[in-house]
């Protein structure tokens, strides 16, 4: 079992900047994908953008250009930067941990989620 521990949440205005972070309790094996969603209230949840252990990072289209998901396998972490945020961006922000090991079994990690409310 893999823990993921977010933080950085919070209340922030329209157009500013949050960076989350995301600390699994394991060292980050070749095949983790780690990645940030999204869910706002009343909708479904959303990928924001996720990152390979080699770097390669994808995004959704609504956040290119504005937010940055980077890892740092020393410290079995991911972070995203968000700036110039919008108001609909208000929701649960949640840390994601998955990938294939080495018998070809899937598993699939959450961290508890944390709070972003973008105010106007």
């Amino acid at each position: 079992q893999v823990q993921l521990v977010e933080s950085g949440g919070g209340l922030v205005q329209a157009g500013g900047s949050l960076r989350l972070s995301c600390a699994a309790s394991r060292s980050i094996f070749s095949n983790d994908v780690m990645g940030w969603y999204r869910q706002a209230p009343g909708k479904q949840r959303e990928k924001v953008a996720d990152i390979t252990s080699g770097g390669s990072a994808n995004y959704a289209d609504s956040v290119k250009g504005r937010f940055t998901i980077s890892r740092d396998n020393a410290k079995n972490t991911v972070y995203l930067q968000m700036n110039s945020l919008k108001t609909e961006e208000t929701a649960v922000y949640y840390c994601n941990l998955d990938g294939v090991d080495y018998s070809d079994k899937y598993y699939d990690y959450w961290g508890q989620g944390t709070q972003v409310t973008v105010s106007s």
